[in-house]
């Protein structure tokens, strides 16, 4: 199943598609995470996810997050237990994403929403959700585009761009990511 993609009005390639009361949010969102969580150590992981449910992102369990990971629009992230946003991860989240239980997004890996239409000469921007099913690993300073569903168990080799949806248990690494190999059924 292909991700639903949205173009986004834009009349020209210098306005912004979002309303002015969001880039207010997204500049108040900015500053409290930097002046209150960027510099934080570990163990304040409780602080972090506060601030983050407090901006709109949707928190089941005890999911993970650096302090030094980056998180564009935290309303449009949903972290599921023990789901863990490593150092310098980003969560490009101009459309939803949705990490599973049990994800590792390791260091710099990079989870991106958002395109062009380059179909179009002002190239108005394009967002698709992304989908990380339970116990995926993300190796680090992988990246992986708008539209794309990670399955349960798959992994993605470090440096990795991933253009397409990965089956589940399926270990894909490269640019762009092909297969290499498939991972064992875990014990129930």
């Amino acid at each position: 199943m292909k991700a639903r993609v949205t173009t986004h009005e834009q009349p020209d390639a210098y306005t912004s598609p979002w309303p002015l009361r969001h880039r207010l949010a997204l500049l108040l969102w900015g500053f409290v995470w930097a002046v209150f969580c960027r510099w934080t150590p570990k163990p304040c992981n409780g602080w972090r996810l506060l601030i983050l449910r407090l901006f709109g992102a949707k928190l089941h369990g005890r999911p993970f997050v650096h302090g030094r990971a980056r998180i564009h629009i935290p309303w449009h992230l949903t972290l599921r237990d023990r789901a863990c946003l490593g150092d310098g991860a980003q969560a490009y989240s101009l459309a939803p994403i949705d990490l599973g239980e049990e994800v590792t997004i390791a260091q710099e890996a990079f989870l991106c929403t958002g395109t062009h239409d380059f179909s179009q000469a002002h190239l108005p921007l394009q967002t698709a959700p992304i989908v990380v099913e339970r116990g995926v690993f993300v190796g680090a300073r992988a990246f992986v585009l708008p539209g794309v569903t990670l399955g349960a168990g798959a992994v993605v080799g470090a440096c990795a761009v991933v253009t397409r949806s990965v089956a589940p248990g399926t270990i894909v690494a490269g640019n762009p990511a092909r297969v290499i190999g498939h991972r064992p059924t875990p014990p129930l």
